[in-house]
C-alpha cells in the first residue's frame, strides 16, 4: 500500500495582480468566510500528518478534504456533487484554503472516499470535536441527552428470493474473474424465478412464488457448490468471506440468529423499533449526546450488534470525555434505558413518577428536564432529513461511524451559524428599533447589514 506525502496547502504569498484575493472580493460577514476564519486549520493538519509519509507524490492538501468533507454533510450533498459546487461557489474555496478563484475541479469525487478511510474512525472524531469547539466553553457544563436511532444502510429490502439471486449473480462474476467454468450459468432462469418469487402476496400467486423460492434457493447451492468444487486454493482466498457468507444466505431459516441480511452489508442488523409505518429497519443502531439546552452534539456513536439502550452508556461517557474532557453530572434519557442508574460520578436519570416525598419545586424542574430531553427527537430528525443520517452510503462498519459522526459535526456547524446569524439579527434590530414595526424577516436584516457594520 502506498501512503502519499502530505499535500502543502495554497501559498498566499504568491497572488496574480490581475485579480484579487477572494478575501478582498467576498462578503466578510458571510457565515462560511467567518467560519474560515475561526477553524483551527493548524491544528487539524498536525493531527492528520502522521497519516501521511515524507516521501512520495503529495496529496490534496489537509484543509481542502476537510472541508469537502464538511460541506458535503452540512448540504447533504454526493461527493460528485460537492466537488462540482465546489467549482461555482467562491466561499467554499475560501473555507477549504484557496486565495484565489478556481476553475477546475479540485479532487476527483474518489479521493473523498479514500481520505475517509485514511482517517477512520479517530479522525471523523476529531472533526466532531472541532465543531464542538466553535462554541463557549460552558457548553460542557450542562447537562446532557443521549437517545439512540437507526441509521439505515444502503441495502434492498431483503427477501429470500431476492438474497439467492444475488448469491447467483455473485458466484457468477467469481467465475469470470478466476476464469473458471461453471455447469450451468442461470443467466435466463434465475430472473423469471425472481419475478415469479415477486407475487408471493397474491392469494393465486402464491404457491407458484414459493415454488419459485424454493427453486432459486436450491439453484444458488448448486452454483456454490460447483463454484467451490473447481477452485484451488490460491482462487478461493480473496473470495473466502464472501462465499462463506453466501453458504449462511443459503441455508438460513425464518428463526434463526444472526441471519445475514446483506450480501456486500454482511453486519447489517434487522432492528424493530415500534414504528406503526416501519415495522422493521436494516443498518446500526447509533447514539446521539447533545446538551440539554443549547443543543449542541457532543457525541456520537454507532453501535454494532444491536446492544441493549441501557448497556451503551460506558462507550457514551468515554466518547464525551475524549471529546470534552469532563464527564457529565446527569445524563437524561427515556425509558428504554432503564437499569442501572450510576455510572461513576454520572447519574443516568429516566422519567419515572414523582415519590410523595418530593417537593413542588423538584416535581416542576422534573418536568421541565424531561420535556427538554424530547427535544432530542426533533435534533435525531433533522439529522436524517438534512445532514445525511437517514441512509448510510459509505461501506462497511467503518463507513458507518464516520457517516454519523460527521453528520453531527455538520449538524453543530449549521447550529453555529445560524448562532451567529441570530446575533447579527439582535444586533440589527436593537440598533435599528425604531425602523421594525411587528414581524421582520431574514430579508430586511440583510437590507439593513449594510449601514450597520
Amino acid at each position: 500500500k502506498v501512503i502519499p506525502m502530505k499535500g502543502k496547502s495554497p501559498d498566499s504569498s504568491q497572488t496574480s495582480f490581475l485579480m484579487n484575493g477572494l478575501c478582498e472580493q467576498l462578503n466578510p460577514r458571510h457565515s462560511i468566510y467567518q467560519l474560515s476564519k475561526i477553524i483551527d486549520w493548524e491544528s487539524l493538519e498536525n493531527d492528520f500528518t502522521r497519516l501521511y509519509s515524507r516521501r512520495g507524490r503529495p496529496a490534496k492538501p489537509v484543509r481542502l478534504m476537510i472541508s469537502l468533507l464538511l460541506l458535503k454533510q452540512l448540504h447533504d450533498l454526493s461527493d460528485d456533487q460537492v466537488v462540482e459546487g465546489w467549482i461555482e461557489n467562491p466561499y467554499w474555496q475560501l473555507l477549504s484554503g484557496e486565495h484565489e478563484l478556481q476553475w477546475s475541479a479540485p479532487v476527483a469525487s474518489s479521493d473523498l472516499t479514500h481520505f475517509r478511510k485514511r482517517i477512520g474512525k479517530k479522525g471523523a472524531e476529531s472533526l466532531l470535536k472541532l465543531s464542538v469547539d466553535l462554541f463557549h466553553p460552558k457548553i460542557k457544563e450542562e447537562e446532557v441527552v443521549v437517545d439512540t436511532t437507526v441509521q439505515e444502510k444502503n441495502i434492498t429490502f431483503p427477501t429470500d428470493a431476492k438474497l439467492a439471486k444475488k448469491v447467483i449473480d455473485t458466484c457468477r462474476k467469481i467465475a469470470n474473474k478466476e476464469d473458471i467454468s461453471l455447469r450451468q450459468s442461470y443467466i435466463r432462469t434465475a430472473p423469471d424465478l425472481l419475478r415469479q418469487a415477486s407475487n408471493r402476496k397474491s392469494p393465486r400467486q402464491k404457491k407458484k412464488a414459493v415454488k419459485a423460492t424454493r427453486r432459486i434457493r436450491t439453484i444458488g447451492r448448486a452454483m456454490l457448490r460447483d463454484l467451490l468444487r473447481k477452485m484451488n486454493d490460491k482462487q478461493l482466498k480473496p473470495h473466502v468471506d464472501t462465499l462463506l457468507n453466501a453458504t449462511s444466505i443459503l441455508f438460513q431459516q425464518k428463526y434463526d440468529k444472526d441471519k445475514i441480511y446483506s450480501l456486500h452489508e454482511p453486519h447489517v442488523e434487522c432492528i424493530a423499533k415500534g414504528k406503526a409505518h416501519k415495522r422493521y429497519e436494516f443498518g446500526t443502531k447509533v447514539s446521539i449526546a447533545k446538551t440539554r439546552d443549547s443543543g449542541v452534539i457532543l457525541g456520537a456513536l454507532a453501535l454494532p450488534g444491536n446492544p441493549y439502550d441501557g448497556h451503551t452508556i460506558d462507550v457514551v461517557l468515554k466518547q464525551l470525555k475524549r471529546i470534552t474532557g469532563t464527564q457529565p453530572d446527569i445524563l437524561i434519557a427515556d425509558r428504554g434505558y432503564r437499569g442501572e442508574k450510576d455510572f461513576g460520578k454520572t447519574q443516568l436519570l429516566t422519567p419515572s413518577r414523582p415519590s410523595p416525598d418530593d417537593t413542588e419545586y423538584k416535581k416542576r424542574k422534573q418536568r421541565k428536564r424531561f420535556r427538554k430531553r424530547a427535544g432530542i427527537e426533533a435534533t435525531i430528525s433533522h439529522l436524517k432529513q438534512d445532514f445525511r443520517l437517514g441512509r448510510c452510503f459509505l461501506k462497511g462498519e467503518i463507513g458507518d461511524q464516520i457517516n454519523v459522526t460527521l453528520s453531527s459535526a455538520a449538524h453543530n456547524l449549521r447550529k453555529w451559524i445560524r448562532f451567529r446569524l441570530e446575533l447579527f439579527f439582535n444586533l440589527v434590530y436593537k440598533t435599528h428599533n425604531n425602523m421594525f414595526c411587528g414581524n421582520f424577516n431574514y430579508y430586511t436584516v440583510t437590507l439593513l447589514s449594510k449601514t450597520v457594520f
